[in-house]
């Protein structure tokens, strides 16, 4: 009774949605609130591609729609109680952001509305009241906002960004989209909904390029990598340490979507799986390669007293190098070891002229050699 009672009440509410949107029109205000409307119906029907189309011929003609576009979705989102509505709305936005430029207004009312609390996609306080088990939806709905409401607020890096530290930023980003994809997977009941299956294929397909263009930039800075300042350094083997993480991760949540049936499988990029003991070798190599540069400053200090001294005044490059990053597990052999059984190319430091260590290492990239080659190298969301 409660169930049926819910459903009349919401078709009522609906029904007034569209009569109110009309009026609006025929006042002759903007219409989109009238094609928001008609494109989040609380039914089973996938979201029409008409309405993605007519929203952006509108938008390239009338700036002040983005902001009347930007309050009705913030209306509708908010105020529904149906995981079919949420599911839409944010269907809807998500394409738009994909199709619309960097620097669209439509992007920065969005902002705008976020700032003020207008917009809440996270956190997302939606709640299903619509279905006989709502967990599952809302856990879902919340996800899907929560990756939207990063995507809406990425921006570009600044211009004054040096290019090692742009591309850290980015492959950071990245990594961060996609972890919210991965918290996007729909568990009970949802997991079978057409409606959610949908959105899942523009979900995962736009984290095919993302990863596409991770995989580009990893291979950048991993031959970069002893070239780099000790932070960027220190900052790139924690990128590289996640992908590890995320790599296995990311795997089995892509095994899961091909069962599922979510897009073709010849559509899914190869993932990398990096070894554990490639990580281990790395990151013991690079504490090697840092202590023996400071034993090699302190031997400069003993002979130039001053020169330590102002070096000091600037900066403890000693302190800042403290703490390396630690992996989690127990303690392993000593680096040589660990280096010779997993990295090729590893050649035992011999003395220059001048008595310092020069060390010649080959790090195993598994990023290099892509078996997977996306026909659109462009960012998807505005990185």
């Amino acid at each position: 009774m409660n169930r049926r009672f819910q459903q009349a009440f919401t078709a009522l509410k609906e029904h007034t949605c569209v009569n109110y949107a009309k009026l609006a029109t025929a006042g002759g205000l903007a219409n989109v609130d009238l094609i928001l409307v008609k494109a989040t119906p609380p039914n089973d029907l996938p979201l029409p591609d008409k309405y993605v189309h007519q929203l952006q011929k509108i938008f390239a003609i009338s700036l002040p729609c983005c902001r009347a576009f930007s309050l009705s979705f913030a209306r509708r989102f908010g105020k529904t109680r149906s995981w079919r509505v949420a599911l839409k709305c944010l269907l809807l936005l998500h394409r738009l952001l994909r199709s619309l430029p960097q620097d669209s207004p439509f992007r920065t009312e969005l902002l705008i509305n976020r700032s003020n609390g207008s917009i809440s996609l996270y956190p997302c306080r939606f709640q299903d009241v619509s279905s006989s088990n709502p967990e599952s939806f809302t856990m879902f709905i919340r996800s899907y906002a929560h990756l939207l409401d990063e995507i809406s607020t990425e921006s570009s890096p600044d211009d004054g960004t040096e290019e090692t530290g742009r591309v850290l930023e980015v492959l950071q980003r990245i990594q961060s989209l996609i972890d919210r994809v991965i918290d996007c997977r729909p568990s009970g009941i949802a997991a079978r909904s057409f409606l959610i299956q949908t959105a899942m294929k523009h979900i995962i397909r736009d984290s095919f390029v993302c990863y596409t263009v991770f995989r580009k930039d990893i291979v950048l800075v991993l031959e970069n990598l002893f070239q780099m300042p000790y932070r960027s350094c220190i900052s790139a083997f924690g990128i590289y340490k996640k992908a590890a993480l995320q790599g296995n991760q990311l795997w089995e949540f892509y095994q899961w979507c091909k069962l599922m049936g979510v897009c073709g499988s010849y559509e899914y990029p190869f993932v990398d799986r990096i070894p554990l003991i490639q990580i281990q070798a790395l990151e013991s190599f690079i504490k090697g390669m840092w202590e023996m540069a400071d034993e090699d400053e302190d031997e400069d200090d003993h002979q130039s007293p001053s020169s330590s001294t102002a070096e000091k005044v600037d900066g403890d490059e000693h302190e800042e190098r403290e703490p390396l990053i630690q992996l989690d597990d127990d303690e392993t052999d000593n680096w040589e070891d660990i280096l010779e059984a997993s990295i090729d190319g590893f050649n035992e430091h011999s003395h220059g002229s001048e008595g310092k260590d020069e060390w010649m290492i080959k790090v195993y990239n598994p990023f290099d050699n892509a078996k997977y080659v996306c026909s659109d190298p462009e960012y998807p969301w505005g990185l």
